[in-house]
């Protein structure tokens, strides 16, 4: 090569792989005032929360048996509707993002319809369905003796039958993702499908089972409407936080204020553990 190539290629600006370039500058007035009232909108009933603490009687509120039985049953059902969310909506994430078949669309729109239901729609849906004469309650009573509605075994039903379509979702964006190459080359080896899905499929995809695993839980955790429609509101049975927050705030707001504290501390817990996967990095 020539000097003259040498000093024209050594010239040369260097180009490295695609950078994502930032947009800098003063934001425009028609976007940044509803920016702000959007971020006040949001932000000022949590600070008000906040505010109007009773931060000097909090470990009274807190330390009151009504509380514990409340959060204990809340911790208990949500966990209980989450792997009930794993065990059956895993497999089913997995049929919708792998499996051809005829009305897949109209199943996936099934499946993510309790997100847009309101939850007491939820609730009466599922007395009609598992109530004492509901389509198979009935059975259940007469066959079994087993009565679901106003039972702890309700709170975990109701929350999950709420709770489950985050999973779902998750689940199912992870898949579509993820290569299915490796799985068909499982198979190829001479691993069963279900050998594949196990050795193969599960670990490609566990980062999206935890985060709808940890969605799931919040939404259970955080389940109302459905709760008290399906499974009433008893204190030690199905008595859960959200519920003991509504009771809370007809005859003590103060305890209905430390109560949503710790609802909101859950929430804040919970970000914080889908930052890494959920938000770009600044």
């Amino acid at each position: 090569m020539t000097p003259l190539g040498r000093a024209g290629a050594a010239d040369r600006p260097r180009t490295g792989g695609p950078r994502r370039r930032r947009v800098r500058g003063t934001a425009p007035l028609p976007l940044l005032l509803p920016a702000l009232i959007g971020l006040v909108f949001l932000v000022l009933p949590l600070l008000a929360l906040l505010l109007r603490a009773p931060w000097r009687s909090m470990p009274d509120l807190l330390t009151s048996s009504e509380v514990w039985q409340a959060l204990r049953l809340s911790l208990v059902c949500a966990t209980a509707a989450t792997a009930v969310s794993l065990v059956i909506g895993v497999p089913l994430a997995w049929l919708l993002a792998r499996v051809e078949f005829p009305g897949r669309g109209l199943v996936r729109a099934l499946v993510t319809l309790p997100l847009v239901l309101p939850p007491v729609v939820g609730g009466v849906a599922l007395l009609m369905a598992l109530g004492r004469n509901g389509v198979v309650g009935r059975w259940l009573d007469s066959w079994f003796g087993i009565t679901l509605p106003f039972t702890t075994t309700g709170v975990v039903l109701a929350e999950a039958f709420v709770a489950m379509p985050f999973l779902v979702i998750s689940v199912e964006g992870t898949l579509r993702a993820a290569d299915p190459r490796y799985e068909e080359a499982a198979t190829t080896l001479g691993a069963s499908r279900f050998t594949a899905f196990r050795r193969v499929t599960l670990p490609l995809v566990a980062p999206g089972i935890a985060a709808g695993a940890v969605l799931a839980w919040a939404r259970a955790l955080g389940e109302f409407g459905a709760t008290i429609t399906f499974a009433g509101n008893f204190p030690g049975r199905t008595q859960t936080m959200p519920l003991a927050v509504y009771l809370a705030l007809q005859n003590d707001p103060q305890a209905a204020v430390a109560l949503s504290l710790v609802l909101l501390a859950v929430s804040i817990a919970v970000l914080a553990g889908l930052r890494d996967r959920w938000m770009t990095a600044s």
